[in-house]
């Protein structure tokens, strides 16, 4: 079954930043579906639903209560089932240590928070649009790390 849309969640503990990321999607006018929660165990929660119909991209926050990105990312990436979602880290931290950690346990991309919408748009509307299958073919830690 030939897929018409892109489905796509965002894990935020933040209301405002979930708010953001909903308008630019709906602003750029690709074909998404976007479902937000709070927090990891709300996304393991979620992934691990019977009903839910697993999302092509995760946009994972590092800095949760309940569950961070970290622990989050660890879990994920130990379930079969959860192998083809590309994983997007989605953090205001730009410190060496979160981006290599995030690369090493298997994250696909790591996006520094941008500070306004258009910068928001353009990296959301970038991340969309990659071969995922191509890029984490040829991961290396020069192209994890997405910059405007």
């Amino acid at each position: 079954m030939q897929q018409d849309h892109i489905i796509i969640t965002l894990a935020d503990d933040d209301e405002d930043d979930r708010l953001f990321f909903t308008d630019a999607f709906d602003e750029l006018k690709i074909n998404t579906i976007v479902n937000t929660v709070n927090n990891g165990k709300e996304l393991l929660n979620y992934l691990n639903h019977p009903d839910t119909r697993l999302p092509n991209i995760i946009f994972l926050d590092l800095n949760m209560p309940i569950m961070n990105g970290i622990d989050c990312l660890k879990e994920i990436k130990k379930n079969e089932q959860f192998k083809d979602i590309a994983i997007a880290i989605y953090s205001t931290s730009s410190s060496e240590k979160d981006i290599e950690n995030t690369f090493v346990l298997g994250a696909n991309i790591y996006i520094k928070k941008p500070s306004n919408f258009s910068e928001l748009k353009k990296i959301l509307s970038d991340v969309v649009v990659i071969n995922w299958q191509y890029h984490t073919n040829s991961l290396n830690k020069e192209n994890f790390l997405l910059r405007l």
